[in-house]
């Protein structure tokens, strides 16, 4: 039995998937009915993708939250505290409450036969008896990697949503958009409706194949529903949304073509539920969720010229650099960047150094982070500077700002939430 988060987690992290991973849904399977099948005791809406899944999930929060729903959300990864994952109406799971779901379970684990499902799967767990026990109206459940072997598809949803496909995981779920959208096809279950904002011709094939062959009614961003009259104003995206007769007039605080997709998405899902009896929606209240959600870590701006972006692969990387040019096509942009070492960061650096006025390669003090000098040795831009210490690299480089520079810290989640912390405590400090 743990008595504290920190040997509780520190068990957790030793369960790397690669060693506790056995056959899909062979754990989930096992445990789910000794735990009395709490995924069966709440409903769901499942979102898979590539990019967006948080901005998503979050979209929609503060959807049903503002409607007077109570909301769970099962997230990944986190920023500070492995909490954050697991979420209702946007409050952290306690440490005390966590603790004792967490030993329950093990204690379950060793009755059965004391074989430890990874991490995630354990995390997963969690979150399904924590929605369960507090009877949400409605839970959230963010797919980790994949969807059709991932060990959150063991729900079956009210609705699917798949953000975008790229190619991302690639030693795990393929190397083409047919064989990744072949794998985040896998939440589609049988009459559930479907939301994508997919537009990779051959990814989005595979997903109507999908969904012809389970007669989920399908949903396609740009096709089915629409973003039209995209403007800004007050430093806010401005947009109609469109699905059949429902129109809404939606303002965005967080940026990027891509966040106007997201919030699309999420505004379907929310058409959808209304249709199946959620019927708290106001027009009102979904204007007014959309207005204010706020996301961290993706475009995030901390005081006037620096940017957090947890862009992990090219595609998000590609938003990023286009969210720059219109928000601030007349700044130069200094770019530090520190990425795991399974990321494609090959095609991003090849994105940043297009658009690059200097790029900072660093590096985590962990065994996951791809070193500094591997990821500069496929940079051609002219000004590269390496640094191992990444604290000591943003700290020079904030110092060194001009007037017509941005510092855009970006690259993995977890660089992200490490450079969040350090700016944060920077801003306490002062």
């Amino acid at each position: 039995m743990f008595t504290s988060m920190e040997e509780c987690i520190k068990f957790m992290y030793g369960l790397r998937a690669e060693i506790h991973k056995g056959e899909p849904f062979h754990a989930m399977n096992k445990i789910l009915p000794e735990l009395n099948n709490p995924h069966e005791k709440v409903p769901f809406i499942h979102i898979a993708g590539s990019n967006g899944k948080g901005s998503t999930v979050n979209y929609l929060r503060e959807m049903l939250q503002q409607a007077g729903y109570k909301v769970g959300a099962f997230t990944s990864p986190h920023l500070e505290r492995v909490n954050e994952r697991i979420t209702i109406n946007g409050a952290e799971i306690s440490d005390e409450r966590f603790l004792a779901l967490a030993n329950h379970l093990f204690q379950i684990i060793e009755q059965i036969d004391g074989e430890y499902p990874s991490f995630f799967e354990l995390m997963t767990l969690i979150a399904f008896m924590y929605f369960a026990e507090e009877q949400t109206d409605i839970a959230l459940i963010e797919a980790g990697i994949g969807g059709r072997f991932d060990c959150t598809n063991v729900i079956t949803p009210l609705c699917s949503i798949i953000t975008t496909v790229s190619l991302d995981h690639t030693h795990i779920l393929g190397n083409t958009h047919k064989e990744i959208a072949y794998q985040k096809a896998g939440i589609i279950k049988r009459n559930v409706p479907v939301v994508t904002a997919v537009t990779d011709k051959d990814a989005l094939e595979v997903i109507q194949l999908e969904a012809e062959q389970k007669n989920a009614p399908l949903f396609i961003y740009g096709e089915d529903f629409f973003a039209t009259d995209i403007r800004m104003l007050n430093n806010k995206q401005h947009f109609t949304y469109q699905l059949g007769n429902v129109k809404y007039n939606v303002a965005l605080q967080m940026l990027g073509a891509h966040q106007i997709a997201n919030a699309s998405c999420a505004l379907t899902a929310a058409t959808i539920l209304r249709s199946m009896g959620f019927t708290r929606f106001t027009d009102q209240r979904i204007q007014s969720a959309l207005e204010n959600a706020f996301w961290p870590g993706r475009f995030e701006q901390i005081g006037g010229q620096i940017i957090l972006d947890g862009s992990h692969n090219p595609e998000g990387t590609q938003a990023l650099i286009d969210t720059l040019i219109r928000q601030y096509p007349n700044q130069k942009y200094k770019f530090i960047y520190s990425v795991m070492s399974d990321k494609d960061y090959i095609g991003s650096i090849s994105i940043l150094d297009e658009a690059a006025h200097a790029i900072f390669f660093t590096e985590l003090p962990i065994p996951r982070s791809a070193k500094a000098k591997e990821l500069a040795s496929h940079s051609k831009h002219p000004s590269v500077v390496v640094n191992e210490n990444w604290k000591e690299l943003v700290a020079k480089e904030m110092e060194k700002l001009q007037k017509d520079e941005l510092l855009i810290v970006t690259g993995s989640i977890f660089f992200i939430a490490e450079v969040r912390k350090f700016l944060k405590a920077k801003e306490r400090s002062l």
